[in-house]
């Protein structure tokens, strides 16, 4: 299986979410210094016109667009202006069955019964994919996605091994075609993306807290651990944000320190501030990205 796991699927492979990784990668390297868009076209081989088309196609947002939410301060300046109404977000996305801002997650919880037997009976799918972000692992139920995980930072095997041990008693099978389209959706392709987890009650408390941050916006630790009654647990909110099973679906990026700082993020520094920058200038663009978005699960579904 070591072999397996260390090796990226290459059916699975998208040339264009390759591209846009290693000018992301190119971009953040910059150290925050403009690239011109010529100059980062030939550093990728392209021409001009053919590189700002893909990236805005897979972004969202031209590539100008997207180094000005990487400049230093940005994450400070998200803090400030969510200052006033971010506890009302956080308190709505909070409340009864209504949906979340991130609605195109069909959110569904395991049962007590079910975190107790730690996925006794389950069958979970496995695969490695590229997205724009770098290279992530994937692992799915047949109710959705129960594990994704960026794997450039951690390594494929690291990360192979802290998703899996939280479904110890499952039945483990490398089967990346039942998870394709759901992952695809998740990048930015459109379409549903339900997901099924697995967490202690103050875990999946926070993670449903951290679903209600609007995209293009943050939140303090401090902030999380209001939003869901435990003022005092400031510490707890930041293990459980560590130990969420589906970046960035379940957006722990969105979260940093109270001084502005984006703090630690379990699968990179440049991840993080790659998520923020592109949501961020998503939420300003005139047209927002994806398709109709679906409901979330039936009141009931998640336990609590």
């Amino acid at each position: 299986m070591d072999d397996a796991i260390q090796t990226q699927d290459e059916t699975s492979g998208s040339y264009h979410y390759r591209l846009i990784a290693r000018a992301m990668a190119e971009i953040d390297a910059a150290g925050g210094e403009r690239l011109a868009l010529d100059d980062l076209a030939a550093r990728l081989g392209m021409s001009t016109a053919h590189f700002q088309r893909v990236f805005s196609q897979w972004v969202g947002v031209s590539p100008k667009r997207y180094q000005q939410y990487l400049a230093l301060g940005h994450a400070r300046r998200l803090l400030a202006a969510g200052q006033g109404t971010l506890d009302a977000a956080l308190a709505a996305g909070l409340s009864g069955p209504g949906r979340l801002h991130d609605l195109f997650l069909r959110w569904e919880a395991m049962t007590p019964g079910r975190y107790a037997r730690r996925g006794e009976g389950l069958s979970i799918a496995w695969g490695h994919f590229d997205s724009p972000f770098g290279p992530v692992l994937a692992m799915g139920t047949d109710k959705g996605l129960c594990g994704l995980a960026f794997t450039a930072e951690a390594g494929a095997r690291a990360a192979f091994d802290d998703l899996a041990a939280r479904w110890p008693a499952a039945r483990l099978t490398q089967a990346p075609e039942r998870l394709r389209a759901w992952v695809e959706a998740a990048f930015g392709t459109g379409g549903r993306v339900p997901v099924q987890v697995i967490g202690a009650p103050f875990q999946i408390k926070v993670w449903e807290a951290l679903l209600a941050i609007p995209p293009g916006q943050v939140a303090t630790y401090g902030q999380i651990a209001g939003a869901i009654g435990a003022p005092r647990a400031v510490r707890a909110v930041g293990s459980a944000v560590g130990a969420n099973p589906l970046a960035p679906l379940i957006p722990c990026h969105r979260v940093i320190a109270a001084s502005g700082a984006l703090a630690g993020y379990r699968w990179g520094l440049p991840v993080k501030r790659a998520l923020l920058a592109r949501e961020a200038a998503r939420a300003e663009a005139t047209t927002p990205p994806g398709t109709a978005l679906p409901e979330i699960a039936p009141p009931g579904t998640a336990s609590r």
